[in-house]
């Protein structure tokens, strides 16, 4: 195998694909990358197992052949190389030697047969829509995914679509985030958890500008954005039934200015139990008080101008999640819709349907 590629496409292409490398390995190949040279296109392919991300290069091919190297080492030799530079690459047995100016670097190979490839995806369903709006589903709901949770079907994203409407749901069973937009062209319905080392990589590659295809398989789910192929193994399980958990209509409206009250939240949240993160909502006639505690006894409280009539009423809730939801939400004004002291919340902006957040309240 022999080519020679422009420092800056060969960077990008690393670039695109390092973010699955795992520092520590349980198999040395995971270290690797798999490099494929083919017909002036070099293919660098990148996998912890869970998720699979392919980038290409152009390249000046000499000789084709396939290989895999240390990625991490590859991608520093490539950024401390001057700009505008050509790499030549020149495999010798079980070694690659690399040169660009004045530098040579010698890497060791390992074959490339050992290297895990997911296979091509039995295919179900694909969809086409623009970068911006999958990128705005994950970002209005990726934080409430559960990390680690032994409940392992929470430890990632429901996609789901309905023929007519595709959705995002993520929960760890204390808050929930929901958000959902209308599909260019009608499909079929499907329901598929993405793991969350997935839905953050693809975070990570979404951008504002052009299109993604998603195809989704039996066991995985693939996106094709730009040159970088994107493809996650899919988590085995039954999803809760999200939407019994949601407040179909509660009894009472908070109107915020979304602001303040994230302000007032941050300021209150300095004080309230650094493991709980408990705080005391008191709403009265246009008025919300926040209250915190914490077991030094020392104590916070703000008072917030709001829109609300109706029955005096307290309920705890966890401030982080409060204020995750609140960031979350477009608009300069937020609606938390509350029933009793003993029942979740609903935020959301006021009288919004595409994004909404629930949190469990706290007994304090």
């Amino acid at each position: 195998m022999k080519f020679s590629a422009e420092r800056e496409s060969l960077l990008a292409a690393l670039q695109s694909v390092i973010g699955v490398v795992e520092r520590r390995q349980t198999m040395p190949i995971l270290a690797n990358l798999l490099l494929s040279a083919e017909q002036g296109k070099l293919s660098v392919t990148a996998t912890d197992l869970e998720v699979e991300l392919v980038a290409s290069a152009a390249i000046k091919s000499g000789a084709d052949g396939r290989l895999t190297l240390p990625g991490r080492k590859l991608l520093d030799i490539c950024r401390s190389l001057p700009e505008g530079v050509t790499l030549t690459a020149t495999q010798d047995g079980d070694k690659m030697t690399l040169k660009a100016g004045k530098s040579r670097f010698v890497l060791a190979t390992l074959p490339a047969a050992d290297f895990p490839v997911i296979d091509e995806l039995a295919q179900q369903q694909v969809l086409n829509l623009a970068q911006a709006d999958l990128r705005r589903l994950l970002d209005k709901t990726h934080f409430s995914m559960a990390q680690q949770d032994v409940r392992y079907y929470l430890n990632g994203m429901l996609l789901e679509t309905d023929g007519k409407m595709l959705r995002t749901v993520a929960t760890d069973g204390h808050r929930l985030a929901l958000c959902e937009m209308d599909l260019p062209s009608k499909g079929g319905s499907q329901q598929v958890i993405i793991p969350r080392k997935g839905v953050l990589e693809l975070q990570r590659l979404l951008g504002t500008e052009g299109d993604v295809a998603i195809t989704i398989g039996s066991n995985h789910i693939r996106a094709q954005i730009g040159d970088v192929r994107f493809t996650s193994k899919l988590i085995d399980g039954r999803f809760p039934e999200y939407s019994r958990v949601i407040p179909a209509a509660p009894a009472k409206a908070v109107i915020a200015d979304r602001e303040v009250l994230r302000s007032a939240l941050q300021r209150t949240a300095i004080l309230a139990n650094e493991k709980y993160r408990g705080i005391r909502l008191a709403l009265k006639k246009n008025s919300l008080t926040l209250q915190a505690h914490n077991p030094e006894q020392e104590e916070a409280e703000e008072q917030v101008e709001v829109n609300y009539i109706g029955d005096e009423l307290e309920v705890g809730f966890n401030v982080s999640y409060l204020l995750d939801a609140l960031a979350a939400v477009d608009g300069n004004e937020v609606e938390i819709g509350v029933t009793d002291g003993n029942s979740s919340c609903l935020v959301r902006a006021p009288g919004a349907t595409s994004a909404r957040y629930v949190v469990m309240p706290m007994r304090l």
